[in-house]
């Protein structure tokens, strides 16, 4: 029996979200752009440049790769609305000899299982829907104050009996200046291209060139963020083809919404901090300006684009929390655990 095409038009709905608006829905596999980290979703969701032991953040800016994350092992999962879940595996390992600190990740969004009908509406089973990527990635310290890094990833997706895949990679590069508590980082991310897609047509991957800088201030417990997304492209600014138009009731004039050369350099910014009550408990706070726009509704916006969490480390293992608002209809909860199979032996040794 032929399978309807339609099915196609429910991937939209899947990653808007996730995705919200960016760039327009110009680009596909938006797994890609997903923080499934609960520390970069409470920052405000766009990669942070922090150098320190966390394998997530590596993931994400492979030059923050580094071997005090030697065989750390991240667990990460998102649950979010009607069954969809998100989440990460990833390990990283050190090859002290040359210098090299390696990841490897999979990463996954399962959007649940379906209902098949035909054209009268009539039930033809179930199916099930998920994206799916594969990633390995390596970093190295150039010198004492430059590292760079690269990722390499295999990207799938697979709705009802269509599939899809590409192949994709991230280049970074970070500054570390820890005498000023200065680190600054830089990344490529999403470089490739799309090698199968559900109907024939090509389709480009979510490209960023990101830049992103923190510092932790020597005698108080914060570390200031600031991250600047989609550099390559300066108007990110977005209308959807579907929004019904309002209408003014005295001039009967369409109601046009004025985006400033101010509003257009905010959707780029990512301001975020942590506060650092000790080496085992840390609070994470973020905002996007770009989300509040897209996905805030105009009568209550309620806490849209705001984000924030908390780190805790317990005995030899590190919890993390974040809770996103993207509009009153719809958040994410990310949790993630991290620890390090040698902690795990120095305290069974103990």
């Amino acid at each position: 029996m032929h399978r309807p095409l339609r099915y196609l038009a429910t991937v939209p709905f899947f990653t808007a979200f996730f995705s919200f608006g960016q760039l327009g829905g110009d680009a596909v596999f938006r797994v890609l752009d997903i923080p499934s980290s609960a520390r970069i979703s409470a920052l405000g969701g766009s990669p942070v440049a922090v150098y320190d032991n966390d394998i997530n953040l590596g993931l994400f800016n492979p030059a923050l790769l580094n071997s005090s994350m030697a065989k750390q092992v991240a667990l990460s999962f998102m649950p979010y609305v009607d069954g969809i879940n998100l989440g990460y595996a990833a390990y990283g390992h050190s090859f002290d000899s040359v210098g090299v600190t390696m990841s490897g990740s999979v990463q996954y969004v399962d959007y649940g299982t379906f209902t098949r009908r035909d054209e009268t509406g009539a039930d033809q089973g179930t199916f099930s829907a998920g994206e799916y990527v594969v990633q390995v990635g390596a970093g190295k310290a150039i010198d004492s104050v430059f590292s760079m890094g690269v990722n390499l990833k295999f990207i799938t997706s697979n709705l009802e009996a269509y599939n899809a895949s590409g192949w994709a990679a991230d280049i970074g590069g970070v500054y570390v200046k820890q005498s000023i508590g200065l680190t600054i980082g830089a990344t490529l991310r999403n470089i490739g291209f799309v090698s199968s897609t559900y109907d024939g047509t090509k389709e480009k991957l979510p490209f960023q060139a990101q830049l992103a800088a923190t510092y932790k201030f020597r005698h108080a417990p914060f570390r200031l963020g600031l991250s600047i997304d989609n550099m390559q492209q300066w108007d990110l600014t977005y209308k959807d083809p579907v929004q019904v138009d309002q209408i003014d009731p005295v001039t009967g004039e369409i109601i046009t919404k004025k985006v400033t050369t101010v509003d257009k350099a905010l959707y780029h910014v990512v301001p975020n901090a942590e506060i650092l009550f000790g080496p085992n408990f840390m609070v994470r706070m973020g905002y996007n300006y770009r989300r509040r726009q897209e996905l805030a509704a105009d009568v209550k916006p309620g806490l849209s684009g705001v984000s924030f969490g908390i780190g805790l480390k317990v005995s030899r293992v590190i919890l993390s929390y974040s809770y996103a608002q993207f509009n009153l209809a719809g958040a994410s909860n990310t949790f993630t655990l991290a620890l390090r199979f040698a902690d795990l032996k120095r305290t069974t040794a103990g």
